[in-house]
């Protein structure tokens, strides 16, 4: 029988349903102010995408910042377990996996077994997060999800030297009003997001292969910024959603239970 993963976190909720480690189903949705409303959305739509209901689901454990407040699930889980399970699965190779969200960033050492040896998370400062990204789009008065594609088109190096989002949101006016093209400072802006990260990840040590996952890895610039930062190069997750790894993982531990 089917089952299912939730993952409700800061800013999105993500869904997704396996059968006998088959993808049946994956869907990101916005997060509402109550994680128990983003979790029955976001599975709601994952049943109905594979065609089911919540009774044909065997077993469903829930993770992230909201998994308490998830009413349907059988177990809770931790992200870290959830992230380095669902990329060792979709990658056997993966000895690190870097998940930068809405309002955190995790780097987790696997083993050959992809066992977390180790792990950090930076969740008391926003920068080196997506809710740094969301602030500086509004600033720049561009749209967030098109930062990628605007920084690839950067002819000019720029540096943010602050690491507080407020104080770099200040740098960032003062580019725009010394003339500084949009593009250079968007480039700016995902190395030291980068850069923040990578130290992140080297204080537990880095090994290959290296995984990026969450919302943020959708993004190119961070995505080669971060690889320069680590001086390696960044996999990417085939053929799933990198903001579902973590749900996907959930559900990969959920069949074990069954």
């Amino acid at each position: 029988m089917p089952v299912a993963g939730c993952d409700v976190g800061s800013l999105t909720a993500k869904a997704a349903i396996l059968e006998q480690g088959r993808i049946l189903s994956q869907v990101v949705i916005p997060a509402h102010a109550k994680p128990e409303e983003s979790a029955r959305k976001v599975m709601q739509l994952a049943l109905e995408k594979a065609s089911l209901k919540m009774s044909d689901i065997s077993f469903a454990i829930g993770t992230g910042y909201g998994r308490e407040r998830i009413d349907f699930v059988n177990e809770v889980e931790s992200e870290i377990v959830c992230h380095a399970k669902g990329a060792w699965w979709n990658l056997p190779s993966t000895r690190m996996v870097i998940d930068i969200g809405g309002q955190d960033a995790k780097a987790i050492r696997l083993d050959e077994q992809g066992k977390v040896i180790r792990y950090i998370y930076n969740d008391k400062c926003a920068s080196g997060t997506g809710r740094f990204l969301e602030v500086m789009a509004k600033s720049l008065e561009i749209e967030l999800e098109k930062m990628g594609e605007i920084g690839d088109r950067s002819t000019e190096k720029l540096i943010i030297s602050n690491q507080c989002v407020i104080f770099a949101e200040t740098e960032v006016v003062s580019l725009q009003n010394e003339g500084k093209e949009t593009c250079d400072i968007v480039k700016a802006l995902h190395i030291a997001l980068a850069n923040r990260v990578a130290s992140l990840a080297k204080s537990i040590g880095v090994d290959q292969d290296i995984v990026m996952t969450g919302g943020v890895a959708k993004n190119s610039g961070v995505f080669k910024a971060l690889s320069q930062g680590l001086n390696l190069e960044l996999k990417r997750l085939s053929g799933i959603d990198p903001q579902v790894n973590g749900a996907i993982g959930a559900a990969l531990l959920a069949e074990e239970r069954v």
